[in-house]
């Protein structure tokens, strides 16, 4: 044996048991079933996952989402690019969310389709992909500016109620809940509120009426109209996230009066990171720390110095996470924090929505499909079938036309596929390939073009043969003749395979993957590995006859 083929024989050795080591995670974690997965440790089961190979939204099952962009209102050159940005701070969130392999992918002018493989948390995904994430640092109306708004709302409500018939009748004066009545006539909503810190507080069990009052007096577009007060075009109204248990037993929802102008957004804070011990009611609950960047921070130092004594609000997406009274100058570069008694879970897809960054414009959901576990088991387990059927029917096929060089193509096959699958698992590029159902029918396809490449050396050995040519000078010369003839069919595969890829969207994407890499390997282990095999047995072993 020559040291040119001592060395490709150690290389062939190296690729296919570094491939069937690589293969073997993937063998291994398919094998479990979920009570398997139950007994072993998690991070023996993460390790066995994230080493194999990974399986596409039709295999494993997970969720599927139309979202189209809502570019309406937007300024000309930020509609143009929203749907763009929208699709990067969607692949940031998801990123950040440990999904493996999602495929997020934009359709159309304004539609996006978002793919999670193995994802069971349907509506924690929705709320994650879909959350606007408009962060504000909002003044806080003062108790005057409260009375103001509260006033003008009373006035408003009492006077369609009257319109409408629905205010009710005062008792007689000399009767004990005439002034009781008197104030819910006056004060239709105020009087409904307790005030604390000079902050209005509804019961919960009020919250509902009067989000409903609100919306039917359309106080956004009320409150810059009054005409008794200049101020009220500067404030805002925005509900707490957090709730408190009062006195009395029953739980309540601040309503807060917020300027309309917030004294920063979100543009400042440069990192975020979930910490307990935030929340002082609550230390053992998660809270978010923001740290704001260098313009940020002096502005935040110097609002607090001029405002000691104020609440300054936390608003997220129009509610309000918290509203801390000022108790001293906070100094730049001392976090900001977000509480309200987060769950882990909430606090860590706050945190990533955050540092995320915002949605250019609002989405909505136009298709949701789920695709259930026992529909992924069944279609590996139909796939999987028509695998073996066609890998078995092509190893019958080669022992019985070609005997024992059938043998060595059939050895060439197996191999194909641990190189295969070890490639798709280990291979660093985005997305990452995974298996879908097409793509089993990449590989399954590439097991007839790798077996093809074998039929045509064979044949263009045996004609070798019958030319009275030696064994060795048959290989050899076989080999060289058919080279051409397979090269140029696996090119014209692969450019097609790349067309695919380029322009198909997932499961066409998986088939061309697949497809391409087979061809690849196929390459390597019909002609290349296949060769040293032939040209080893002769040249080691004196072979007077070749079987083929």
């Amino acid at each position: 044996m020559t040291s040119k083929m001592r060395w490709q024989a150690i290389l062939v050795i190296l690729v296919i048991g570094f491939s069937i080591w690589r293969a073997s995670y993937t063998v291994r974690y398919l094998s479990l079933d979920d009570a398997a997965k139950a007994r072993m440790a998690p991070e023996q089961v993460a390790a066995l996952e994230r080493n194999s190979l990974k399986l596409g939204l039709d295999l494993r099952g997970g969720m599927h989402l139309v979202l189209e962009v809502d570019k309406e209102g937007l300024p000309p050159d930020e509609a143009a690019d929203a749907v763009d940005r929208a699709l990067e701070v969607i692949r940031n969130r998801i990123d950040q969310f440990n999904v493996a392999e999602p495929s997020i992918q934009r359709q159309g002018d304004n539609r996006i389709i978002v793919q999670l493989p193995g994802l069971q948390d349907e509506e924690r995904a929705k709320s994650l992909i879909g959350r606007t994430a408009l962060l504000e640092f909002v003044p806080v109306a003062s108790a005057e500016q409260v009375d103001l708004v509260f006033r003008a709302i009373d006035r408003a409500l009492a006077d369609t109620m009257a319109a409408r018939g629905e205010a009710g009748v005062l008792p007689d004066p000399t009767d004990p809940g005439y002034q009781a009545a008197r104030l819910a006539l006056e004060h239709p909503f105020s009087s409904r509120a307790r005030y604390i810190e000079s902050l209005p507080f509804f019961a919960e069990s009020i919250v509902p009426w009067a989000q409903q009052q609100l919306a039917r007096l359309n106080v956004e577009a009320l409150l810059p109209r009054d005409p008794e007060n200049p101020l009220l075009p500067r404030v805002r109204l925005a509900w707490s996230e957090q709730t408190r248990v009062l006195d009395d037993g029953n739980t309540y929802r601040p309503l807060y009066v917020l300027m309309r102008d917030p004294l920063m957004t979100g543009s400042v804070v440069s990192t975020v990171e979930v910490r307990p011990g935030l929340d002082e009611n609550n230390p053992n609950a998660p809270g978010i720390s923001l740290r704001l960047s260098r313009e940020g921070g002096r502005t935040f130092a110097q609002y607090t110095g001029q405002h000691i004594g104020d609440h300054l609000a936390i608003v997220l997406d129009g509610r309000v996470q918290s509203a801390p009274v000022i108790k001293d100058r906070i100094p730049a570069g001392t976090p900001a924090s977000i509480t309200g008694g987060f769950t882990d879970a909430e606090a860590r897809d706050l945190a990533i929505v955050l540092r995320a960054g915002k949605l250019p414009a609002p989405m909505t959901i136009e298709e949701e499909r789920s695709v259930g576990p026992s529909l992924g088991r069944d279609s590996v387990e139909k796939g999987v079938r028509a695998l073996v059927i066609g890998f078995f029917a092509v190893v019958a096929f080669m022992l019985i036309f070609y005997k024992g060089s059938g043998l060595v193509a059939v050895g060439a096959l197996v191999s194909n596929l641990f190189v295969l699958v070890a490639i798709m698992s280990v291979l660093p590029v985005d997305p990452k390939p995974a298996l879908t159902l097409p793509g089993l029918a990449g590989i399954i396809l590439t097991i007839g073009m790798a077996v093809d490449a074998n039929v045509l050396i064979f044949e263009r050995i045996k004609e070798e043969l019958r030319n009275q040519k030696t064994i060795r000078a048959a290989i050899r010369d076989g080999y060289e003749r058919a080279f051409l003839t397979i090269l140029d069919a696996n090119v014209t595969t692969l450019i097609a395979a790349a067309v695919l890829w380029k322009f198909g969207t997932g499961p066409v994407r998986g088939f061309a993957v697949t497809l391409a890499l087979g061809i690849i390997a196929s390459m390597f282990t019909a002609i290349v590995a296949t060769r040293i095999v032939f040209e080893t047995i002769t040249v080691t072993r004196n072979v007077r006859r070749l079987s083929i």
